[in-house]
């Protein structure tokens, strides 16, 4: 079963991917290690594929590095589900083919142990049972995501 990890608002990118590994780590394989490493230093070590996050408010804010999304993609999280997000961490997101979504009641209703479901086509999060609407993508960034990001989505064009 997918994990939730659940954190706060505020949630920068320093704290998701370190600033002193910008110039040294540029591969995903080498980005991995660090994710979360000065806010949860479980989350690399035992992040698995599918797992999703779930944040308060403006998730993503600080520097415009695509360290953290490319990151939280390679590793396989499945999405992050955020009250909002800092906008230049939304689009790098997209970018790097992470699934990002907007759902602060689903945030709000979720406590700890609850099971989260998602239906990105269909717009729906599911927590414990309870169903969350937020608006789905329109099928052409979809399919940015589905690729693996825009470069991956270009490529195969």
């Amino acid at each position: 079963m997918a994990k939730v990890w659940r954190y706060g608002d505020d949630v920068n990118t320093d704290q998701m991917f370190p600033g002193k590994y910008t110039y040294t780590c540029s591969t995903p394989e080498e980005i991995a290690p660090h994710l979360f490493e000065d806010l949860d230093g479980r989350f690399a070590e035992e992040v698995k594929p599918g797992d999703i996050i779930l944040a308060g408010e403006y998730f993503g804010c600080g520097s415009s590095r695509e360290h953290p999304s490319k990151g939280l993609r390679h590793v396989g999280v499945k999405a992050v589900i955020a009250k909002s997000f800092a906008r230049i961490f939304f689009r790098s997101a997209i970018n790097q083919g992470l699934l990002v979504i907007e759902c602060p009641d689903a945030v709000e209703a979720y406590r700890e142990g609850d099971t989260v479901e998602l239906d990105g086509e269909a717009g729906i999060v599911r927590v414990a049972g309870m169903e969350f609407r937020f608006l789905p993508y329109p099928p052409k960034v979809r399919t940015i995501i589905e690729a693996g990001g825009l470069a991956a989505y270009l490529k195969g064009r």
